[in-house]
């Protein structure tokens, strides 16, 4: 059965689209689990635009927060506390397709980081990365706090335009799987995201 969390190195680096895309390729169940930010959209949103999955699948999240910040600072400032409690797998027959948010150190809480979520799941996760300078440095971090808490890394996948020794040297350097590249696309709909996810990624 294909369950995948779907994280990043950083914010805005496009793994909503990828999420979206892998969603679409798996027939998946999609799940946001803290949504921060609502303009002009939530990421659900975005995948139910570029997944091509039926409304059905794209599950409500467990919390959704107005403010666009890191999870506990929007909970905070929407007087929410966001709870381990609250955040259970969903049962959904099929495959899994779950977005965290920002990085995999963001904070979702006081006392709990995104990577400790993951943990916590026992969920192998997809690592989404910029092609450009800086990749490096917080690909390799993001992939060694993730190893530290025992998480499964299914593979990275890269972001941008083409740049052959970051790609190389960061799976290289971290034992990661590569995945593939998934350029920018001067037009994003569900079916040029769909054609450009066959091309360049390699499902593991």
């Amino acid at each position: 059965m294909s369950r995948f969390i779907v994280t990043g190195t950083d914010t805005d680096i496009g793994k909503t689209v990828f999420a979206a895309a892998l969603a679409g390729a798996l027939g998946a169940h999609y799940w946001k689990p803290v949504q921060a930010g609502l303009d002009p959209e939530g990421d659900k949103e975005t995948v139910a635009r570029l997944s091509g999955l039926p409304a059905s699948r794209i599950l409500p999240e467990a919390y959704r927060l107005t403010t666009p910040a890191s999870p506990h600072l929007a909970a905070r400032i929407d007087g929410v506390e966001i709870r381990l409690d609250r955040l259970p797998l969903p049962d959904v027959e099929g495959p899994l397709v779950i977005e965290g948010a920002g990085g995999v150190l963001v904070p979702v809480s006081e006392t709990l980081l995104m990577a400790d979520l993951f943990a916590h799941w026992s969920l192998p996760v997809i690592l989404c990365a910029r092609t450009g300078l800086g990749t490096i440095n917080h690909s390799l971090l993001s992939i060694e706090a993730l190893r530290n808490r025992g998480v499964t890394i299914a593979g990275i996948a890269f972001i941008g335009d083409a740049h052959e020794e970051n790609e190389r040297i960061i799976p290289e350097l971290g034992r990661v799987a590569r995945l593939g590249r998934l350029p920018r696309l001067p037009v994003v709909d569900a079916a040029t995201l769909a054609s450009a996810f066959r091309s360049g990624i390699t499902l593991p």
